[in-house]
């Protein structure tokens, strides 16, 4: 094992110079520019010779707030090459919620994206109330006037002298496996974030582990970097393509996710269930309005599927017969289905909440290879996932060579290996409670089959406990709703209270549609939702989604939403997991609503 991660990466760039590093769209422009190699080695040197002329030392914290991009990726590289810290910070947290993370690290440099990132950073360097003294905009294009602030350009553009040259070589040669290479603030679902410190170390006995895990991996694979860099999932991915010499587009804009796959068809895309579950509604959705003949072929075509890659898992070989129905079942139906991935897709690791095993076996017999797994920013992510044969449908999976995982007290997840966090910055206490000796305690609530296959159960501290003393798993009974094609969000509410209810946020494309075969008509979607019709069949269709739960599991009354949850009002983290404490806080008079004596389904 390398002693730091870049000297990994820097064996790339030297092995394989001529080969294509990256992929991204300058700003405003429609066309995709690559990058060699060779070149993202001479732009990363030329980023630390700009850090070490600004004076940033050893185990200094540098903050990046930023969308995605090339320059994302080459200064978390060249902060890391020094010996520095690379602090992320996600592009559309507030200044309120980066001023946190500044003042806890000790910030004084930070690289900001577009103009929203650099007023967000302004303001915050404006109050004073942080070290902050310099801000760099990645976009050259941004106005920016005063004290401190400076354009990317104008701020590597430094002559590099051979005293400069050396330093950099120094510092490089000094970085050591303990030091850290990111601080990592967690998105906080609730209370303050916590900065995980993870280690060099940490990142290369991940690469490591992912090097046999990954061996199928070949240098024509290219993965679209979609995900936000400043969580770990995409960062490690990233940083693992980079270490393996990979083709890695970068989108800067997530919104344009579809488009992107069906335009550069990657090979590999790291992303969440939310989008899966967004391709399965809406193919469900179309195919409410088919022909009976269209959707007995659709059913037919997918059963074939889901025959042969049930044999293909179990190691076995399909027969000629099953292979020439798969053949035409690909003409008629999967072939369309994979197409909306870009229709080249050998492996999408998927992870950061709950996919229903439907939606799992659908993708898969499509052709889609959805890999789930599981992991944790404080493990540097992967902890487990699918293996290439034998996985477990509903299962994250089976643990990575050299990680050892058990289950504790409270069917707690235990996990200890070399990618384990050094702990949380500043917060010692806080440290010490999630380790158990040399075990970390993930927080999450899990079973090990006799296969060693992990099921995740739910987040401990989300257990909810009735007036009745009953527990409920919110995450289990959330995905069961979701995983109907007329719910696109779900959150239930059942702490403290004598039943479970939950607010729901329909899938206004398909309520539309169901609507228009009523001859409904209405103003907006509000009003939509408080038609009579409209209540019945949710509480219908609620009422058949839960026939198979307890009585004390079962949602008895809901709201329905005028509107999703949504990052820019913080319901959601930038990973699109739900910020329960908040939607609580917020809908508190809608909540109250739900246990009041009238038994209709509330609509706000």
């Amino acid at each position: 094992m390398k002693n730091q991660l870049c000297v990994s990466l820097f064996e790339t760039f030297k092995n394989h110079p001529d080969r294509i590093g990256y992929a991204y769209k300058k700003r405003g422009a429609d066309q995709w520019s690559e990058i060699k190699w060779s070149e993202v080695e001479q732009r990363i040197r030329q980023i630390a010779y700009a850090l070490l002329d600004h004076g940033v030392k050893h185990q200094d914290k540098v903050a990046i707030y930023a969308q995605n991009s090339l320059e994302w990726l080459l200064t978390d590289v060249a902060i890391m090459a020094i010996g520095g810290v690379t602090t992320p910070i996600y592009a559309t947290n507030t200044a309120n919620q980066a001023a946190y993370i500044l003042k806890d690290a000790s910030v004084q440099l930070l690289f900001a994206g577009d103009a929203e990132q650099v007023e967000k950073a302004k303001e915050v360097l404006d109050g004073k109330t942080t070290p902050l003294n310099t801000i760099v905009s990645f976009n050259n294009e941004v106005a920016i006037e005063g004290e401190g602030l400076h354009h990317f350009d104008q701020f590597i553009d430094i002559a590099v002298t051979e005293t400069l040259e050396q330093e950099f070589n120094t510092r490089f040669a000094a970085v050591s496996p303990e030091d850290l290479a990111t601080l990592i603030y967690t998105s906080g679902t609730t209370g303050d974030p916590k900065g995980v410190m993870l280690s060099h170390e940490n990142f290369l006995a991940t690469i490591d582990k992912h090097d046999e895990y990954l061996s199928s991996l070949n240098d024509n694979d290219h993965s679209l970097c979609f995900l936000p860099l400043s969580h770990v999932f995409e960062r490690s991915w990233s940083l693992y393509c980079m270490h393996r010499g990979l083709k890695n587009s970068i989108l800067t804009n997530p919104k344009l996710v579809a488009e992107t796959l069906r335009e550069i068809k990657p090979s590999l895309f790291c992303t969440v269930p939310l989008i899966y579950e967004k391709i399965y509604n809406e193919i469900h959705n179309r195919l409410a309005t088919a022909s009976n003949l269209k959707k007995t072929i659709f059913h037919w075509s997918i059963a074939q599927g889901k025959a042969y890659y049930q044999l293909k898992n179990q190691g076995k070989k399909a027969s000629a017969l099953l292979s020439l129905k798969k053949s035409i079942a690909n003409k008629l139906v999967l072939n369309k289905i994979k197409d909306i991935v870009g229709g080249n897709m050998k492996m999408s690791p998927t992870a950061g909440a709950p996919l229903s095993a439907e939606i799992q076996s659908f993708m898969i017999a499509a052709g889609i290879p959805i890999v789930i797994g599981y992991g944790l920013t404080e493990t540097t992510a992967t902890v487990t996932a699918f293996p290439e044969n034998n996985y477990e449908i509903g299962s994250v999976g089976k643990v990575l060579e050299g990680i050892d995982i058990k289950i504790g007290a409270n069917d707690e997840i235990l996990v200890k290996a070399t990618t384990v966090m050094k702990g949380y910055y500043n917060k010692a206490n806080e440290t010490a409670e999630v380790f158990e000796g040399e075990w970390f305690k993930t927080g999450d609530a899990g079973r090990i089959d006799a296969n060693g296959n992990l099921y995740i159960t739910d987040r401990i501290k989300n257990l909810m406990k009735t007036s009745g003393g009953k527990y409920l798993v919110p995450q289990q009974i959330e995905s069961m709703l979701t995983n109907d094609n007329f719910i696109e969000q779900a959150v239930l509410i059942a702490d403290g209270k004598p039943y479970a209810s939950a607010l729901i946020v329909p899938n206004f494309e398909a309520l539309k549609n169901y609507a228009a075969s009523l001859n409904l008509s209405y103003a907006d979607v509000s009003q939509l939702l408080s038609q009579a019709e409209i209540k019945a069949f949710f509480e219908e269709k609620i009422n058949s989604l839960q026939k198979d739960l307890a009585n004390y599991e079962k949602v008895r009354k809901i709201k329905l939403m005028a509107r999703e949850f949504s990052m820019e009002l913080e319901e959601l983290t930038p990973t699109l997991k739900i910020r329960r404490k908040i939607i609580l806080d917020k809908f508190q008079q809608e909540i109250l609503d739900l246990y009041s004596t009238d038994r209709s389904v509330f609509v706000m």
